[in-house]
């Protein structure tokens, strides 16, 4: 059974005045990663998740070494900009390269670019300029400190103090991280005034480990919270032979406790990725989930999911069986 409200709701991120989708689509998967993606499909993958009600769009410069941005920017191109939220990510510079880049950081098909790591305050300015150049944008909405975990000093010294000044010269509405860890990203929490942080990997039917302490953390600091991996890199999506958690092989404690996850999830009649979705979006410290696609098929199911009806004895019938953590209200 699916909600009769079209489009998808937004909801205000944190303190700002910038309103993003509930859904939000992830852009790794349109520049290739793990298998390349044609221009065609990438452009169909954009038009379905904007039919959906899609508003808001997370890429960076490490997704297909720019290829992302650019399948970006060529969508937005067609759409009024005023109607959408685009985010994107600081950290990595892009350099032309003669070296083989397929398959580099899991990309196929990317851009002859390489990436050089740079948090320096004009490294972060002269990525976003390079960003909105690829996507042919006079700015972005949202600007994310990139994967900075072995580079602690001078993000916090240098890139987000960068951030803040053009947040504060209007040139970005809203600033924070994004990373696949927690530790850190409570420490931006504590130590910044930064407005959001989407944290990959670590809230999901399989790991609940961001609500012990950063979403806590999150909702008493106005932090809103943009949770990506929720499908722990495709194995809550389709659990077929060679699905993928976590960017590699699943180990066999996995597959059997997306088995039984699954099992449940029939008995309710409801689809194993939409009770993932839902069981993200049940948490009051998630503003939006992140979620990539690379077919208009990927797309249009994954904001089917959303509005999909799930009982909330699904989630109490799997947290008695123990196969998923209880849902924990921050506050």
């Amino acid at each position: 059974m699916t909600s009769p409200t079209p489009g998808i709701a937004r909801a205000p991120l944190g303190r700002t005045d910038v309103r993003v989708s509930r859904l939000v689509l992830g852009g790794g998967p349109l520049a290739g990663l793990f298998a390349p993606v044609d221009d065609r499909v990438a452009a169909g993958t954009l038009e379905a998740a904007w039919d959906s009600g899609v508003r808001t769009f997370d890429t960076a410069p490490h997704y297909g070494a720019g290829l992302s941005e650019e399948r970006l920017g060529a969508f937005l191109a067609g759409k009024d900009r005023s109607a959408c939220v685009v985010c994107t990510k600081v950290g990595r510079l892009l350099v032309p390269t003669d070296d083989d880049v397929e398959g580099v950081a899991r990309f196929f098909g990317a851009a002859r670019r390489s990436r050089v790591w740079d948090f320096s305050r004009d490294g972060v300015r002269r990525s976003l300029e390079q960003s909105c150049e690829r996507m042919g944008l006079d700015r972005v909405d949202v600007a994310l400190i990139h994967d900075p975990d072995d580079h602690w000093d001078i993000a916090i010294n240098e890139a987000y103090p960068a951030l803040e000044e053009l947040r504060s010269d209007g040139v970005v509405s809203a600033i924070g991280v994004g990373m696949n860890q927690t530790a850190m990203l409570e420490r931006f929490v504590a130590e910044t005034d930064i407005d959001c942080v989407l944290v990959a990997g670590h809230y999901s039917l399989l790991d609940s480990s961001a609500a012990e302490s950063l979403f806590p953390a999150c909702v008493a600091a106005g932090v809103a919270v943009l949770a990506a991996g929720v499908y722990q890199s495709g194995i809550l999506a389709n659990p077929r032979p060679g699905a993928m958690f976590n960017y590699g092989a699943p180990p066999p404690e996995i597959t059997a406790r997306v088995s039984q996850i699954a099992r449940v999830c029939a008995a309710h009649a409801v689809p194993l990725p939409a009770a993932a979705l839902h069981y993200v979006t049940a948490n009051p410290a998630v503003t939006a989930v992140v979620v990539g696609a690379r077919s208009a098929r990927e797309a249009s199911e994954n904001a089917r999911h959303l509005k999909t009806v799930v009982p909330p004895e699904l989630f109490d019938e799997l947290a008695a069986l123990g196969l998923v953590a209880p849902s924990i209200s921050p506050g």
